[in-house]
């Protein structure tokens, strides 16, 4: 396995033809939607399967990059084989669909070791995607990637596929072959504060009500001043989920925008009446050594995998994909390299960085297995071929 980097911007520059297996491409918006950029990829990896998204910064090594373009390629080993398939989401009603239709694609054919999904940041029900996808796939099948941004305007994200560049669908990468391996992690960093709220009235990712009050009137008071700055300044105070005991269930849930009319709040992902959901906030030191956390879990499952006897030589090249979200970029702010360095060293010399900064985060839960929509973490996914 080989992995390397390019970079597809400015616009005018030009990439001479290169061979690969998949290309990953994150860049911002401007870039995605210039004429001709599909071309322009297919032109420079004319072999290749080209998947990615639209940002809200992209990571390239242990560098977080602003208005770029990452194109990250990889050519597998003779026993690895890889496949895209695509499905639209005009709204977020088709999300549960549109992974149903991903899953079935994927497991058309046999061996399926893993999954890179990409998708629209806005106007889709990530929870309900992930959930029809993993519906359909075999148990214990990985599952990354995450939502597309556009640098935190939470107005039109563009996901690349098969068919070209599109607003309105996710891509899913289908890995095959048993020396095809992922290591996931999956880490916040962030702290809880202030009481748990119970979920009264919620439809799908729609939060109405906490505690029998309009949730936005709630969330408006704990706020104060930041409340003046929603929807962007909820990228701030994220949500966590309990259960019905008050324990954590391992998700956040970030706000993406608000409804006046209804006095709710528009999740990222689902909440579900009878759970519970506490305000978060977080430093730079804390989200530091979230990220930290999740590269060292994420190569230990690597290494764990490749078993005892493995060497950086018999290893070969790994691609470290990084997932992390617009609402960690936006507290650390000029230190958010921070986060990415703190991965980069846990990863070791053999692995190339890549990634971006998310509107939603797919990773694993804490039994390591179960996949699903998070918000506000740093997901690792540690592609590594026996």
């Amino acid at each position: 396995m080989r992995v390397w980097q390019s970079a597809f911007a400015p616009p005018g520059v030009e990439l001479s033809p290169q061979s690969a297996d998949l290309v990953l491409v994150f860049g911002s918006v401007d870039i995605f939607d210039s004429p001709g950029f599909a071309t322009r990829l297919t032109a420079a990896y004319p072999d290749a399967i080209r998947v990615g998204c639209s940002t809200a910064g992209e990571i390239a090594g242990d560098s977080v990059l602003d208005g770029s373009c990452v194109a990250t390629a990889i050519r597998f080993g003779k026993g690895t084989a890889v496949t895209a398939t695509e499905a639209d989401i005009a709204s977020a009603d088709d999300s549960q669909r549109a992974g149903e239709a991903l899953g079935e694609a994927l497991t058309a054919l046999p061996g399926l070791s893993g999954v890179l999904l990409f998708a629209r940041g806005v106007g889709v029900n990530g929870s309900a995607l992930i959930d029809g996808l993993s519906s359909r796939l075999p148990s214990g099948v990985p599952v990354s990637g995450g939502l597309a941004g556009d640098g935190g305007a939470f107005v039109r994200t563009l996901v690349l596929g098969p068919s070209g560049v599109s607003d309105e669908r996710a891509v899913a990468v289908g890995l095959y072959g048993d020396a095809m391996h992922l290591g996931l992690g999956s880490v916040g960093g962030w702290e809880p504060f202030g009481p748990a709220r119970k979920v009264t009235k919620a439809v799908g990712n729609l939060l109405l009500q906490l505690d029998g009050e309009p949730a936005l009137n709630v969330y408006k008071r704990y706020l104060g001043d930041h409340a003046r700055d929603l929807p962007a300044s909820g990228l701030l105070f994220p949500f966590e989920l309990l259960n019905g005991n008050h324990d954590s269930v391992g998700l956040i849930r970030t706000i993406l925008g608000i409804d006046e009319a209804a006095g709710g709040l528009i999740l990222a992902g689902t909440v579900e009446e009878g759970f519970y959901l506490r305000l978060m906030h977080a430093s730079t030191d804390g989200l530091v050594d979230g990220a930290e956390q999740a590269g060292a879990i994420a190569a230990a499952a690597s290494a764990g995998a490749m078993g005892s006897d493995a060497t950086a030589e018999t290893a070969g090249d790994r691609l470290a994909l990084l997932t992390s979200c617009v609402g960690r970029k936006l507290v650390m702010g000029d230190r958010v390299e921070e986060e990415v360095q703190a991965v980069a060293d846990r990863m070791g010399s053999g692995a190339v960085l890549a990634g971006f900064y998310s509107y939603g985060e797919i990773g694993p839960m804490r039994d390591l297995v179960d996949c699903r929509l998070h918000n506000q973490t740093m997901t690792v996914a540690l592609l590594t071929e026996r």
